[in-house]
């Protein structure tokens, strides 16, 4: 979740490292910090709480802090509240080992009692001030250097971890490890750089290498040397990155949450054309697969990429005999349930990193079951660790509130669906392309919901002192609803649950009282007289209604205070177009309340900790 940078080059450390951290602050901003080192002159470490705007002032964006070589990092804090105290980059007792470190040390507290017996002392509350004092113990004790250190600590250390090492007595190099939490290394022009992702070092270079779990890197000037945990020299292939720089940037919107939200129908599109040659779908990622006697598929994911998943579920079931069940990430890798061999476990995440559902995979995979990831991220663990992948092609996102992630996410389910049908003699060539037709036309019904932005814009300023809201919908839409009340929570601070319609009620419709807010989102056709029945329920209780429907069910304006349409399609791909208006009424009452759209507190994009 933190964000991590390092450099060691000809030019100076301090400007690159604030340049990328400012790429990675949507991993944490509770504090951050640099630690540059000008020849063989003792490291320089400053460090501050708060946003890293704070420590660009103190340094005047990197010019006053002089040194070729250094390390950065933006905090999410886990152990210790935010502070800058408990900022990275930490030292050793002496200053001889000095890290930053994105991740959590499980056995912090048995490996500190050891290290308070051996005569160390501890000025913060972080778990990686365990981790910098236990390299140097070992640092002291065997005098076999860095390597050799740093392997001792990571069989001691227990969890996860990204880390980047300074030793005094290496003035010009700096190491990393790894496990479970993501590092790529950057090489270009007698230069090196490390990052916790891409956007941070893009500016510079195309060419890295990705390390993998339990693996060291040397970095000097230009020069990057591999090692797996026995100390053995490793080699590695580097990967360039075909994403576009400009893409890591605002490009004249306010927020990097506008400006992604009008990126959809270009994602979308080029996801779809990434499989979808001459009306026909190609999956080279599911030949391994023996789709045709699957018998179960399981959707593991977490947040928004679960919400992807329970829409999923709906469309794969309409389609073909299969049945799937839909889990969290973090609990369906503590089920003590057996799975179904000939099953297919499909995980979906942004990153490719997500902690759970790294580890449900993992699972999976243990238990003999196939398994298929849905990730943006080339290289990334869960895309090098599945045996098979489906890359949607949204490019990066930047805001913590994911949106186009979202939508390449979920046309990717239904090219997927549409494709397991085919390929088990479940649908008829003609409905076939129909399918993929209309599957065709989202990118463009996205545009033009985008061109009325400014009457949801109009209804969500006056939203802006809303204490509660409700999401309603049956089917589809119910897995929508739960995707626009994570967006109004996550980003508004505004207390919102989602429910299915015919539950309300069984309980949740007591919470409803004069003035309370309900979103209804009412796009399946067969059920649209039911929800619109919720909706005069909650109604008739006081409660303030906006309607989201499509174009030709202009009744609903009899119910509903504010009516949203979107454009006719088949209603299996209603969700592409019905959660679009959801992202622009969370955004815009974000910006209403004066909130940091792109950085809400309390989160960070990629969650690599449990």
């Amino acid at each position: 979740m933190c964000g991590i940078v390092g450099f060691n080059g000809v030019r100076q450390a301090a400007p690159v490292l604030l340049d990328g951290l400012s790429k990675l602050e949507y991993r944490g901003y509770d504090s951050a910090g640099i630690a540059v080192r000008n020849g063989t002159d003792a490291v320089e470490v400053i460090k501050e709480k708060g946003k890293l705007k704070v420590l660009q002032n103190m340094t005047d964006n990197g010019k006053a802090v002089k040194g070729c070589c250094g390390i950065g990092h933006t905090r999410w804090a886990t152990h210790g509240e935010p502070s800058a105290l408990n900022a990275h980059p930490h030292a050793s007792d002496d200053n001889n080992v000095i890290a930053v470190h994105n991740g959590i040390i499980e056995n912090y507290q048995e490996l500190k009692e050891k290290l308070t017996k051996a005569g160390y002392t501890f000025k913060s509350q972080t778990d990686t001030e365990v981790a910098v004092k236990l390299i140097d113990y070992y640092y002291k004790k065997y005098n076999q250097g860095p390597i050799d250190s740093i392997c001792r600590a990571m069989y001691r250390i227990r969890g996860s971890y990204a880390l980047c090492v300074m030793f005094s007595d290496y003035p010009e190099e700096i190491y990393t490890a790894r496990k479970d939490s993501p590092m790529i290394i950057g090489v270009a022009d007698g230069e090196s750089y490390v990052a916790s992702d891409v956007p941070a070092i893009l500016k510079y270079t195309r060419k890295v290498y990705y390390i993998g779990n339990h693996e060291i890197a040397k970095l000097e000037k230009g020069k990057v040397t591999f090692y797996n945990i026995d100390r053995e020299e490793i080699q590695k292939e580097l990967t360039e990155i075909k994403w576009n720089a400009e893409a890591a940037e605002k490009s004249g919107y306010e927020h990097f949450m506008l400006k992604e939200i009008h990126e959809q129908p270009k994602v979308v599109r080029d996801t779809i054309n990434s499989v979808v040659k001459d009306g026909v779908i190609n999956f080279d990622c599911i030949q391994d697969v023996d789709i045709k006697n699957i018998e179960q598929i399981y959707i593991v994911a977490c947040g928004s990429a679960y919400h992807v998943g329970m829409a999923a579920q709906y469309v794969i079931e309409e389609l073909t005999s299969l049945p799937v069940r839909v889990e969290l990430a973090s609990e369906f890798r503590y089920r003590k349930m057996k799975l179904i061999q000939n099953s297919l476990v499909i995980i979906i995440s942004q990153s490719g990193e997500t902690a759970d559902s790294l580890a449900a995979l993992r699972m999976a995979k243990e238990k003999g079951v196939k398994t298929l990831g849905i990730v943006n991220v080339v290289g990334s663990s869960i895309a090098r660790e599945a045996d098979s992948v489906f890359y949607t092609l949204a490019g990066p996102e930047i805001s913590v509130a994911t949106t186009k992630a979202y939508s390449t996410q979920l046309v990717a389910v239904y090219l997927l669906a549409l494709q397991f049908a085919k390929l088990r003699d479940e649908i008829e060539d003609d409905k076939y392309k129909e399918y993929i037709d209309e599957i065709n036309t989202i990118p463009e019904k996205i545009e033009k919901i985008l061109e009325d932005k400014e009457r949801i814009q109009w209804f969500a300023s006056k939203l802006a002192n809303l204490k509660d809201a409700f999401f309603i919908g049956r089917g589809i839409d119910y897995a929508i609803g739960l995707e626009g009340s994570l967006k109004l929570k996550e980003i508004s601070y505004i207390h919102s649950e989602a429910y299915a319609a015919g539950e309300l009620k069984h309980g949740p419709i007591s919470l409803i009282e004069n003035g309370t807010m309900v979103f209804s989102i009412a796009t399946q056709q067969d059920l649209y007289e039911k929800t619109v029945s919720n909706m005069v329920e909650v109604k008739s209780r006081g409660a303030q209604l906006m309607g989201l429907t499509t174009y030709g069910n202009y009744e609903m304006e009899d119910t509903a205070d504010f009516t949203v349409y979107i454009p006719k399609i088949n209603q299996l791909f209603a969700g592409s177009l019905a959660v679009i208006p959801t992202q622009l009424i969370s955004y815009y009452v974000s910006v209403a309340k004066g909130i940091d759209v792109d950085k809400p507190r309390n989160l960070a994009k990629s969650v690599t900790v449990e």
